[in-house]
């Protein structure tokens, strides 16, 4: 399940914010802080047994429906003595009973709470599910990541297999009656298909297998595609995608070229500044930039935590109850051992985190 990659998103982003506040806040000047990342290697960060633990969370934001909702939710593991990242990619529609929801509204709930909420109460659940601590969490909406992926010039990405979504959602249109009568809408929403009683929702997307050119609007669609037919419709292909954009748009960020250009550094900065939630404090960012550097040929694996595919055989660690009152009346996914029982998910957590490449047991 587990796939060997390049350093990703995580640090590239962390480079590209932690450079450009820098550039700021010293006036353009480079000197000092490129002085400090090349004579300083002193790194002090949270951490435990040479271990750093970083949640990255991508919400829709902009006009979507529920904007603050994380559409991603990956729990990444650094391990700054073996060189080597594990990301763990986590099902936005796995129920908490705490939150009495999905864990992708944890963002939206303790941020209504107060300013800062969200990342806390969002690093709670994922703590109480992995059960390892979260030292630091990133947050970025998908119009900034667009805009990033755009003022890069776009990102090259090779398509694994050819696919078709005929049900990409289309934003500002999640509510629109398509020509139904409004007395026929309540009923109409339990149809059975969607697609065809609100087609005007939705959006047919086409990717070809080989290598493509992407720009941030198809890499949004690329990445966030959930109704792909066969294989590229399942959370674990749409991880391996995630993966795919994330060390493209690594390889763009992190190129010398765009390093060394002021206009590019402070274009990307106000790009990503108002796209970004963080509680990574302002003295962190010169050691997560130093991190980066020393983990630029890390060796990085991504394991996907989902239901599995009987089909195929592939084993999972979760499942999808019936939808009742007990869930809300949503189609939700909880562990296979039971609700609120986390001990498989992370005891196979922890078995990656020591020794790799874990094999789950059949599903019962």
């Amino acid at each position: 399940m587990a796939k060997r990659k390049k350093l990703g998103f995580i640090f590239g982003l962390i480079v590209i914010v932690g450079l450009c506040f820098q550039v700021i806040i010293r006036s353009g000047s480079f000197g000092p802080f490129i002085y400090q990342i090349l004579f300083n290697p002193t790194i002090e960060l949270k951490k435990e047994n040479n271990q750093i633990n970083i949640l990255l969370l991508g919400i829709a934001g902009g006009t979507h429906e529920g904007p603050s909702l994380t559409d991603s939710i990956i729990f990444a593991n650094v391990n700054t003595k073996n060189s080597a990242i594990t990301l763990f990619s986590l099902p936005r529609d796995m129920w908490s009973t705490d939150l009495k929801g999905r864990i992708n509204t944890a963002y939206a709930i303790g941020e209504s709470k107060r300013r800062g909420g969200g990342i806390i109460l969002a690093k709670a659940e994922v703590q109480k599910i992995v059960g390892q601590n979260v030292d630091y969490a990133i947050l970025i909406d998908f119009n900034g990541f667009i805009k990033a992926v755009n003022l890069l010039g776009g990102i090259d990405i090779s398509i694994e297999r050819t696919f078709d979504d005929y049900e990409y959602p289309i934003e500002g249109k999640e509510n629109d009656p398509c020509d139904n009568k409004p007395e026929d809408l309540e009923k109409l929403a339990s149809a059975s298909s969607q697609l065809e009683t609100f087609p005007c929702r939705y959006l047919h997307i086409h990717f070809d297998k080989g290598s493509t050119h992407m720009d941030g609007e198809t890499a949004l669609r690329y990445v966030r595609s959930r109704h792909a037919k066969g294989e590229e419709g399942t959370d674990f292909a749409r991880s391996k995608r995630q993966e795919k954009v994330i060390n493209a748009f690594k390889d763009k960020m992190l190129s010398l070229q765009i390093i060394i250009n002021p206009a590019k550094v402070i274009g990307l900065y106000q790009t990503i500044e108002a796209s970004v939630d963080t509680d990574i404090i302002q003295n962190e960012f010169d050691d997560f930039i130093k991190l980066a550097q020393r983990l630029q040929k890390a060796k990085m694996r991504s394991v996907v935590i989902d239901y599995g595919n009987k089909e195929t055989g592939r084993p999972g660690l979760l499942t999808h109850p019936l939808v009742s009152k007990e869930y809300n009346f949503e189609w939700t996914l909880i562990p296979r051992v039971g609700k609120d029982n986390y001990s498989e998910i992370q005891e196979y957590i922890n078995c990656e985190l020591t020794k790799g490449n874990c094999i789950i047991s059949q599903l019962p």
